[in-house]
């Protein structure tokens, strides 16, 4: 198929090389405009650039939180900026309604990739989200509600976790200790001296400095941290894959200290009220298309932005030290060439490897390393339900579970009736579970999740949960199962193809080297997703979204933008302990352990 280029000249108008009738229409700025008559279609844009966009032509390839939330602090500034996304705005938090289910006016049942969690250590996002307006009035970010972290399911008995509280007297760590053995001792079968060797790491972690945080937990398995081998079974099922796999879909013994840490600590501080933090648990009051995604693509239209749904990045040409130019192909399979200012790519990491040539890698060898760092699956299922079913009045970890599941019962949180707004009518509530662990073997086909057929996948599922749940084969009989949802992104299930389209990222040990930052050292190119070095260290919305806010400082400095730039927030760390983290960084560098730490077998020199 012969391909057309779309540049700028000289004068800066848009001049056209070779063109193809019908194929793809001219567009100012970074887009090749939408196919005439195509879904979305807008009018193109004026053909002739003024001196002030001189310079502040964008193209973001992707459209996930991180090309969108980049999208927004450009746009908001005045820059030009084009979005190309092969496959659905919103990214893997996108909501997926299911085709063909809706009845009598209603919507299709929403599905997902898998259900949103916004803990209340999130604040790049929420932040994003305030300058989003929402029909009616007020912010998208109005549309969070509070839910609880507050119930683990465990081989029939139910545990609490950690309420929002308060810790009486001054925050010490042994305070911190304290508080959490008082639900930890009190709500599970975990053997006393293992709660306590596991509370005294957890402390030894929270009381660490930033040398020994890069320098010793990040090169640290999390296993080998709290010595997951040398443990009980229900340690290392309440203790261990919960923390991992259940909430972050690693496997302990790769996931690395570090990581873990920092979810861990900010879970914590946000239960206590401390520093900026909001609840610890919060979910949206509906679908995340609905109360987010919709209204913040409403938004960045009205600010200019140009969406190319279904337009995929092919290639990335190079000369001269800089990018020259990016190879998409639009829906109908027509190739063509985008030219901009500025270059983001914001895309998923297996989706960037292929993008960089041999060429773009000697020019950056950050850009060779992506090669090393690794993906795992997370996916969702979704129960659609003929009666309500509230289990918990928030996100549930069904510890020991094979297959480290978590769900959450949506209809509680939702502002408009279940039975009322979606599907045929019968459907009242829908239980939406995360599947992290696809490699262990399940409980009633002793198959793995990659090897189960989309059927055998939901009936292991709510075997696991029955096991799981106090009660379980009542509160959730066949009776009230309607229909199911498996994540449309896994294809050839139960056989030796089985893929996933959207794997996600994970924070191996020693990680942190080869993940770039927002800036390479190729002047106009620029990465925004959540595999970049940001300050939450996870992948997550709010990791992709302090990504955009990075890549999007970065290209207002290359323009020499006047604007203020994205305002970039950190994760709380208390003032009462600068003292404590000083006091390690000093040992760490002698070579001893943190001073609460009992056994810490690595450090430097030994």
């Amino acid at each position: 198929m012969e391909e057309r280029e779309i540049r700028n000249d000289a004068r800066g108008t848009i001049g056209r090389r070779r063109f193809v009738t019908g194929a793809m229409a001219a567009a100012a700025g970074a887009a090749i405009g939408p196919l005439a008559g195509a879904p979305g279609a807008r009018a193109a844009a004026p053909s002739l650039l003024t001196a002030s966009a001189a310079g502040r032509r964008v193209a973001i390839m992707g459209g996930g939180m991180g090309g969108l939330s980049a999208a927004q602090e450009l746009a908001e500034r005045g820059f030009q900026v084009t979005v190309y996304e092969r496959k659905a705005l919103g990214g893997k938090a996108r909501s997926i309604p299911v085709p063909g289910t809706g009845t009598g006016g209603r919507r299709d049942l929403p599905g997902e990739h898998g259900f949103r969690f916004f803990p209340g250590f999130y604040q790049n996002l929420p932040d994003t989200m305030s300058r989003i307006p929402r029909a009616g009035g007020g912010s998208v970010k109005d549309n969070l509600v509070a839910a609880n972290l507050e119930m683990i399911a465990y081989k029939g008995a139910q545990i609490l976790l950690p309420v929002p509280g308060d810790i009486a007297g001054a925050l010490t760590p042994d305070a911190i200790k304290d508080y959490l053995r008082a639900f930890i001792t009190l709500t599970t079968t975990v053997p006393p001296l293992e709660i306590e060797f596991f509370l005294s790491k957890l402390v030894a972690f929270v009381t660490s400095g930033p040398r020994r945080r890069l320098g010793q937990w990040e090169n640290m398995g999390f296993a080998d941290f709290i010595k997951a081998g040398s443990m009980s079974q229900v340690y290392r099922e309440l203790l261990v894959k919960m923390f991992t796999a259940s909430l972050v879909a690693a496997q302990p013994e790769k996931a690395n200290t570090r990581t873990m840490g920092l979810m861990f600590e900010a879970l914590v501080y946000s239960g206590l009220g401390l520093g900026p933090y909001g609840p610890p648990d919060q979910v949206l009051n509906g679908p995340t298309n609905e109360a987010f995604v919709d209204p913040w693509i409403a938004y960045l239209t009205g600010l200019g932005v140009e969406f190319k749904v279904g337009w995929t990045a092919t290639a990335l040409t190079y000369a001269g030290g800089r990018l020259t130019g990016a190879q998409v192909s639009d829906p109908t399979g027509a190739t063509g060439a985008v030219t901009a200012d500025h270059y983001v790519l914001a895309m998923p990491l297996e989706r960037v490897q292929p993008l960089l040539t041999s060429a773009l890698k000697a020019a950056d060898p950050a850009l060779a390393r992506l090669s090393n760092l690794t993906t795992d699956w997370m996916n969702g299922v979704m129960i659609y339900l003929r009666e309500p079913r509230p289990i918990a009045a928030g996100h549930l970890i069904y510890a020991g579970t094979p297959w480290a599941l978590t769900s959450i019962s949506q209809a509680q949180f939702w502002r408009n009736g279940f039975a009322a707004t979606y599907g045929d009518g019968t459907v009242t509530d829908c239980l939406s579970l995360d599947l992290s662990d696809w490699n262990s073997p399940g409980i009633l086909f002793g198959k793995t999740a990659k090897q189960c057929t989309r059927p055998q996948i939901v009936q292991e599922v709510l075997a696991q949960v029955r096991a799981a749940l106090p009660n379980g084969a009542a509160v959730l009989p066949d009776s009230i199962v309607r229909s199911w949802f498996v994540d449309p992104a896994i294809t050839g299930e139960g056989t030796p193809a089985v893929a996933t389209d959207e794997p996600l990222f994970i924070n191996t040990t020693g990680s942190w080297a080869d993940r770039p930052t927002a800036t390479t050292r190729i002047p106009n190119l620029y990465l925004a997703a959540d595999y970049v070095r940001n300050s939450i260290n996870l992948a997550t919305m709010e990791g992709a979204c302090e990504g955009g806010r990075m890549a999007a400082n970065a290209i207002m400095d290359a323009a020499g933008s006047p604007a203020t730039r994205a305002r970039l927030f950190t994760l709380y760390l208390p003032a009462e302990f600068n003292g404590l983290y000083a006091t390690d960084d000093a040992r760490y560098l002698l070579g001893l352990p943190n001073q609460f730490d009992l056994l810490s077998p690595y450090w430097p020199g030994h």
